[in-house]
């Protein structure tokens, strides 16, 4: 097996922020995604956005469950707090990580299988509890670790590689998190890094549940059965003396665009995305105003970016549930065991 490093040499004038830190303290492993994929741009975004906001790494904890997405965080922060959960299991973990040290910033990262599927419940219950956390899903409609079936969030009528046309309705997530009480809601683009980064740097920020879901292309789209550049085809037409196996490298998907404008996005695959920037205007304010408007936007098949939603003054689980500010691992035996009566007055108090 080849291992790669990243050059620990740095140039002299290397910018750095306010930490004295560069971008590259806020890195990761080599990315083992396939190139171009737009997975890895919200990874740098990720990393841009914890520059600018001067954020020391070691106070990041960062969570995520299972599926191509969810290997994402080995790529950036690399001097972080970090948790590889089971299967749509991270909003628990990380609502426990945050209740036993509220002082850590959270950063869940998921996808649209892990969250939308079989973590769906743990989605809803994160969104509810108002947990103290940024919530990114990584959202390319597929289950790119299974080759390629269709996630809950794939559109009704696309179809996959092997041109299986979904008959299923899709789970907005967005629209979910709103209906939940998430307090900061936005949709982004992977290839929209100008868009993108702010909306993160606002998330960190945020007090409360953060919750971002970006769309991220898939570069292995087009591999289904009648195109002539999938792997079987070539395999089928190729007299070769071994068989490898490979992806081959992609351009990632970008699209920079002003606020209120509609943008077609061609994917490697030949389909289009509609993405429609929020404009100046709009009121992020509103809940039920940005819900009503994502349907209005979806009805026209277009997939609504920005920032959708936010409450400014929200408040997060640990003030609804009046936690200690010290962190558990660091209160002595009187804190963790006040006694009898401490014991008495609490059930007295739940009677």
């Amino acid at each position: 097996m080849t291992y790669f490093a990243k050059p620990k040499l740095l140039r002299p004038d290397t910018p750095k922020n306010a930490l004295g830190y560069t971008r590259r303290d806020y890195e990761g492993a080599i990315s083992s995604l396939c190139a171009g994929c737009g997975h890895d741009s919200i990874s740098a975004a990720v990393v841009q956005a914890c520059f600018d906001l001067d954020i020391q790494p070691h106070r990041v904890a960062k969570l995520s469950g299972i599926g191509c997405s969810s290997k994402t965080p080995d790529y950036f922060l690399g001097n972080s707090h970090g948790f590889n959960t089971t299967h749509g299991r991270m909003p628990s973990v990380l609502t426990g990580a945050a209740l036993a040290n509220r002082d850590l910033i959270y950063l869940g990262v998921s996808g649209d299988g892990d969250s939308a599927s079989i973590g769906i419940g743990q989605f809803a219950h994160a969104m509810r509890r108002g947990v103290n956390m940024t919530y990114i899903v990584e959202n390319n409609g597929v289950y790119g670790l299974t080759k390629g079936q269709f996630s809950a969030t794939a559109d009704r009528g696309s179809k996959n590689k092997r041109g299986v046309v979904n008959s299923d309705s899709p789970i907005d997530l967005v629209a979910l998190a709103l209906q939940l009480g998430a307090t900061y809601v936005a949709r982004g683009f992977s290839g929209d890094k100008a868009q993108l980064i702010p909306l993160i740097k606002g998330a960190l920020r945020h007090r409360g549940p953060a919750f971002i879901d970006v769309i991220s292309p898939s570069v292995n789209f087009n591999n289904h059965a009648v195109s002539t550049k999938s792997y079987d085809y070539v395999r089928e037409h190729n007299d070769a003396v071994n068989r490898l196996d490979f992806i081959l490298p992609r351009d990632p998907v970008e699209a920079a665009y002003a606020p209120g404008e509609l943008r077609r996005v061609v994917q490697h695959d030949g389909s289009v995305l509609l993405l429609r920037k929020l404009k100046t205007d709009y009121d992020p304010s509103d809940r039920v105003g940005a819900m009503n408007h994502l349907q209005e936007r979806h009805a026209l098949g277009e997939i609504v970016t920005g920032l959708l939603f936010v409450d400014s003054t929200a408040e997060s689980m640990h003030a609804h549930l009046n936690t200690v500010e010290k962190p558990l691992n660091q209160l002595g035996d009187a804190y963790l065991c006040p006694g009898n009566a401490a014991l008495d007055a609490l059930n007295a108090s739940l009677r």
